[in-house]
């Protein structure tokens, strides 16, 4: 535990990509967070679990995800480990902080199930119950509990960016006149479906990305090089494959130079919404930073920022504007310009999904590295000396319990309400903070059966029913080089680990073991 109790402060991010943050390479513009991750520790290989509510539940409970109940969405399944809903036989940040002396708010999007957020631990909450809705319709997000005090917007003012971070401010602010300290998840919903922004900040990158997605790539690579944040030897791997068996969808995405010039402008356009999503939600994250340090704050909180799971690439590389139906309208002319505003709703596609994976391959839904990495800036100036460092080392969100419950003293409980609650699966981060050395980790990946175990250097990883590849982490972080062959003892052993991490977590028996 360190010297005195630090507020902390997770924010977590919706289907933002691995190099989106200029610090990662991207080229929308974060100055908020590139600040942090210069006066900060920047991760290079933090993983969560590949879709929104698994990353969720083991973010807030320290468990993989099927342990919490939650080993694919909110819908139950009847088996242990996809129950739908965070588990009794399990503990959020929240209620261990509280128990710990903290304040626990959540401003943003929940998405983990039937029980309510302050039935889980939180003294309030904002924003979002479920997965995704319009950016601009207040009525999606409530406040809880209901006789607390909200905000009022009045028509046309109403952004849930710019409000989730309004009522963020409001609960930090009765935190102070209390004098406890806090636990804030600040929970964003962009940049996730719908693509909506205000003009404003979309007008800024109407230009940007008439280059196209091979293009980003290209650069983005680059910039991540004079980063040092990849090897300087490092290739830009082949444009990824899109596939869902479900909707009997597959192909590779096309050379930005065969598309036709309508479409290319419409793709333009849906990227440029998406960036402005970014950028609005940086200006907002912005704001948390400087209220904090107006009031001498900033040194002793404890700031992490993530994203719950790679890039978005439903389902195919035009996008769509309709998710019932997944279809896709051709925007032309006048059209586009209604485009991100209330009475539209659009995705941006496997092509543009791709290039804010780079340099990675695949997407959300899967265990491939471009589903399961996500940027990891933490900045705590009064314990985290590393100023604009990077960390290679691989680590978890369900390492974020463990990390809380050291840094603060609270307790991890073996029984909770009357329930026998797991080990935490994590480790604490403090040692990694501080940049003392640490041994080489174990971890575990399922979803939608697309599976993966990385132990130290090695990662074993497939999609679906497909076999298992092999890579060395250590010169192919892209996964292009297949050495499963070369090494068939070592695939041997790996599959048996992660077959006995499958049994102990509940993956097992709704996802079928025998290959």
């Amino acid at each position: 535990m360190v010297k005195s109790k630090p507020n902390i402060l997770l924010i977590l991010t919706d289907d933002l990509g691995y190099s989106d943050l200029g610090c990662y390479g991207g080229e929308i513009n974060t100055p908020n967070l590139d600040q942090l991750a210069k006066d900060g520790l920047r991760f290079t290989q933090f993983y969560n679990s590949a879709r929104c509510c698994p990353s969720r539940a083991s973010l807030l409970t320290g468990l993989y995800p099927h342990q919490a109940g939650i080993g694919l969405m909110d819908e139950d399944r009847e088996t242990p480990g996809y129950r739908g809903y965070l588990k009794e036989q399990s503990v959020t940040l929240a209620e261990v902080l509280r128990e710990g002396g903290y304040h626990t708010y959540l401003s943003g999007k929940w998405h983990v199930g039937k029980h309510m957020p302050i039935e889980r631990g939180f003294d309030d909450f904002y924003g979002l119950l479920g997965g995704f809705a319009s950016f601009w319709d207040k009525k999606n997000y409530v406040r809880l509990p209901e006789n607390r005090p909200q905000r009022s917007y009045s028509e046309g003012e109403f952004y849930a960016t710019d409000a989730i971070t309004d009522h963020a401010l409001d609960f930090i602010d009765e935190s102070r006149s209390e004098e406890q300290p806090y636990f804030l998840y600040l929970a964003y919903n962009a940049p996730h479906f719908p693509l909506q922004a205000p003009k404003e900040d979309i007008k800024k990158y109407e230009k940007l990305y008439e280059k196209g997605w091979d293009k980003i790539r290209e650069e983005r690579l680059e910039r991540m090089k004079q980063l040092q944040e990849v090897d300087e030897e490092m290739q830009l791997p082949p444009r990824s494959e899109y596939w869902d068996r479900d909707r009997n969808i597959s192909g590779v995405n096309p050379a930005w130079e065969t598309i036709d010039p309508d479409r290319k402008k419409d793709l333009v356009r849906r990227m440029a919404i998406y960036a402005a999503m970014v950028d609005r939600m940086d200006q907002n994250v912005g704001r948390v930073i400087e209220n904090l340090r107006e009031h001498n704050e900033l040194e002793n909180t404890l700031i992490l920022f993530c994203s719950d799971n790679g890039a978005c690439a439903e389902w195919d590389p035009w996008g769509f504007d309709d998710w019932q139906t997944t279809s896709n309208i051709l925007h032309r002319k006048e059209d586009l310009e209604r485009m991100g505003g209330p009475e539209t709703y659009h995705s941006y596609g496997s092509g543009w999904a791709n290039a804010c994976s780079t340099p990675l391959r695949m997407y959300k839904h899967y265990s491939h590295e471009g589903g399961i990495s996500t940027p990891l800036i933490v900045h705590w100036p009064a314990e985290v000396e590393r100023n604009g460092e990077i960390d290679h080392r691989p680590g978890h969100f369900i390492d974020f319990m463990a990390t809380f419950v050291d840094i603060t003293g609270s307790q991890y409980p073996d029984e909770y309400q009357g329930n026998k609650i797991p080990p935490m699966e994590g480790e604490s981060l403090l040692p990694v903070f501080k940049g003392e050395t640490t041994d080489t980790r174990t971890l575990c990946f399922e979803h939608e059966e697309h599976c993966a175990i990385r132990q130290g250097e090695w990662k074993l990883v497939k999609i679906k029913e497909r076999e298992w590849e092999l890579f060395n982490m250590n010169n192919d972080r892209t996964e292009m080089n297949n050495v499963a062959n070369d090494y068939p003892e070592l695939v041997e052993k790996m599959k048996a680990t992660w077959k006995e991490w499958a049994e102990k977590t509940d993956v097992y028996p709704r996802v079928k073991l025998e290959n």
